[in-house]
């Protein structure tokens, strides 16, 4: 009897972890929707132009009064930029005229939906999100995507680079 009980739950485990898997590896990325060009990566001097979806897919296009990006392109480095802007004020980043973007290309869509939107829903703030491989290529600079890249703009052209990794950097950085 016990035994039907356990693989009888099992059964019901896989079921239920199938549909989940199911419903939640879809991809809901229109990519027609969105754009981002970069005229010389992240380099001084570049110009940049995006449109790109937030967690809640709202649109959000740079505009030249834009001044800063806080850019992630590693799980890591995006848990550290939430975890600094979750202790600041709610318009923390519209106040900077800033943007958070994070790369989540690399994740794949059943992750990305179960857990990576649910968790960003959560937050007080946009995250910007780069769900297409060849715009994070546009703007990613690959020897230093294990780091935050905070980017000076004026006039959506980028005046200066820095690429740091702590909470502490961070604050000063945008400070």
């Amino acid at each position: 009897m016990l035994k039907k009980i356990v693989l009888a739950l099992v059964g019901l485990l896989i079921i239920g972890g199938a549909t989940l898997f199911m419903l939640n590896s879809a991809d809901n990325y229109d990519a027609t929707k969105y754009n981002a060009e970069v005229s010389n990566g992240l380099n001084v001097g570049s110009k940049i132009s995006f449109s790109l979806p937030d967690q809640f897919d709202e649109k959000h296009t740079l505009k030249n009064a834009t001044k800063t990006l806080i850019l992630s392109f590693a799980k890591e480095t995006g848990h550290t930029v939430k975890e600094f802007l979750s202790k600041e004020s709610k318009d923390y980043l519209t106040s900077r005229e800033a943007y958070f973007v994070a790369d989540v290309s690399p994740m794949p869509v059943v992750i990305r939906n179960t857990f990576a939107l649910p968790d960003l829903k959560k937050s007080e703030f946009s995250v910007l999100l780069i769900y297409d491989k060849t715009i994070a290529a546009q703007i990613k600079n690959e020897e230093k995507a294990d780091k935050i890249a905070i980017v000076t703009l004026d006039n959506s052209v980028i005046t200066q680079v820095k690429y740091i990794q702590t909470v502490e950097e961070l604050k000063t950085a945008l400070n």
